[in-house]
């Protein structure tokens, strides 16, 4: 029997996981790494020693400052729409699940993501709860040491199933917020941290359309309350430079062309243009069509049909049908 070790919070993905592994005949070893509340931890620990699982408590609070905290924050003071979990993924979480499995001897190591890996490549999950956009910076070998147990299932037949089991996780609520900012207070998270920028203008069409209070307030995309001319008006543009947000209409948000930075290869990297599809954000509907290019140290992502809002520090990224190609970070050239 082969020992896999599962990232474990004792919400239902991670129980309902365990299970999946276990009918399929593998030992299985709970990694729980703590950055939250004592409080989480505990039922952490309570729920594995319920599933009889031995569980591994990892302290990661530091190493989550450093990767994910610090960068997440530094972004943002950028005008930069940052996603903490891709960061996350890579270098911390299944950084310490590997390093967990190879003190223990674990060939494999899971968690409760729904998407699918086969034979070291990753693809889209079901539709409905597709999570394959979260994984796009796992090193190559990272993915040839995963396992997805959750792969061809919706979140409705995980919920079901752990009713069927009497597992207790079976009607927690999902955690939708990022972990180390609970309450969802993203404004009052940042100045505890650091120093936060003054007001500064609205500009809509090249005139002044008003002042705002910090470009911390805003991010690529999100509508700005009230009207111009007549019309809703939407976030296109944050310089963090001058303090100025620039202002579009709805129809002005589209673009066709896409640049990508720091861009992570799942296959080996291509020599030429790679026809795929593309994502600019975790949304079940943009996925168009796309033509991508190595330029330098950039990739230059043309897309047969517009995106919208495609927001600097959020991730591009492609896919091969369902096949997870890689993604890099949007940045504004």
């Amino acid at each position: 029997m082969s020992k896999v070790v599962l990232g474990f919070s004792g919400g239902v993905d991670s129980a309902v996981s365990a299970v999946l592994l276990r009918r399929a005949g593998h030992e299985v070893h709970g990694v729980y790494l703590d950055n939250a509340a004592a409080a989480d931890r505990e039922a952490a620990v309570s729920a594995a020693e319920r599933m009889g699982i031995e569980l591994t408590v990892l302290d990661v609070r530091k190493e989550l400052e450093a990767k994910v905290c610090r960068p997440f924050t530094e972004a943002y003071l950028r005008g930069e729409t940052p996603n903490p979990c891709i960061i996350c993924n890579p270098g911390v979480k299944f950084k310490n699940l590997i390093a967990v499995a190879d003190r223990t001897g674990a060939e494999l190591v899971a968690t409760g993501h729904y998407a699918r890996a086969e034979n070291g490549a990753l693809y889209k999950g079901m539709p409905s709860n597709d999570q394959s956009y979260m994984l796009c910076r796992l090193t190559r070998e990272q993915a040839k040491r995963m396992t997805l147990p959750l792969g061809n299932m919706e979140k409705t037949q995980t919920r079901a199933l752990a009713a069927e089991l009497g597992l207790p996780a079976a009607h927690k609520p999902d955690s939708m917020e990022i972990c180390f900012i609970p309450d969802k207070d993203y404004i009052g998270w940042i100045s505890r941290r650091t120093p936060l920028p003054g007001p500064g203008d609205f500009v809509f069409h090249g005139e002044f359309a008003g002042r705002h209070e910090g470009i911390y307030r805003y991010t690529v995309g999100q509508r700005r309350p009230g009207l111009i001319d007549g019309r809703k008006v939407y976030i296109s543009r944050i310089d963090a430079a001058s303090g100025t947000i620039v202002l579009a209409l709805w129809e002005e948000l589209f673009r066709t062309e896409v640049w990508a930075r720091d861009f992570n290869w799942l296959i080996e990297p291509p020599t030429g243009p790679v026809r795929a599809s593309v994502r600019v954000r975790h949304t079940k509907w943009e996925n168009p069509p796309c033509t991508a290019t190595v330029e330098g140290s950039l990739v230059h992502i043309v897309c047969d049909e517009p995106v919208r809002a495609p927001a600097a520090g959020q991730s591009a990224v492609l896919y091969d049908g369902d096949r997870l190609l890689g993604g890099g970070f949007i940045t504004s050239i």
